[in-house]
């Protein structure tokens, strides 16, 4: 991770979101919205700015590493960080309170890809209609403790 200023979403609520979770250390705001739903923030270097970035993104847990799923909802072109983890895959994932440095890879081995795309689709079914609404296949990587 660089020792860049960090650079809070255009998007208002992913803003907030970020607010919350990490002004409460993870006792609050770890949720999506009103779902229900675990999230984690994934803390990543901007390829172009440097600048220290912030996702909350679906909680997949699969052992000691998490899934991540660069779903953009289902839009037709990948989400920033996507491009961001590919050009430096070391992130910081915060999952409540726990605050882990990994590295995050793309997984491109299919029956890897297929394993852990099922664990993501169990935490998070909407994942099934993004993948559905849009022709790129949704990447997905994994980020393991370093």
């Amino acid at each position: 991770m660089s020792n860049g200023e960090y650079v809070p979403s255009t998007t208002e609520w992913v803003r907030n979101q970020v607010e919350l979770y990490e002004s409460s250390n993870g006792t609050e705001g770890y949720e999506l919205r009103d779902s229900g739903l675990p999230v984690i923030l994934v803390t990543n270097n901007g390829r172009n700015t440097g600048a220290i970035r912030k996702t909350p993104l679906m909680r997949v847990k699969v052992g000691e590493a998490y899934v991540l799923v660069a779903s953009m909802g289902g839009q037709p072109k990948n989400p920033v960080w996507y491009y961001n983890l590919v050009a430096d895959p070391n992130v910081t994932i915060r999952d409540r309170t726990e605050v882990t440095p990994m590295r995050a890879r793309e997984v491109t081995d299919a029956a890897e890809r297929a394993t852990l795309w099922a664990a993501a689709t169990e935490a998070f079914p909407p994942y099934i209609e993004y993948q559905q609404r849009c022709e790129r296949p949704i990447p997905v990587f994994l980020a393991e403790p370093v």
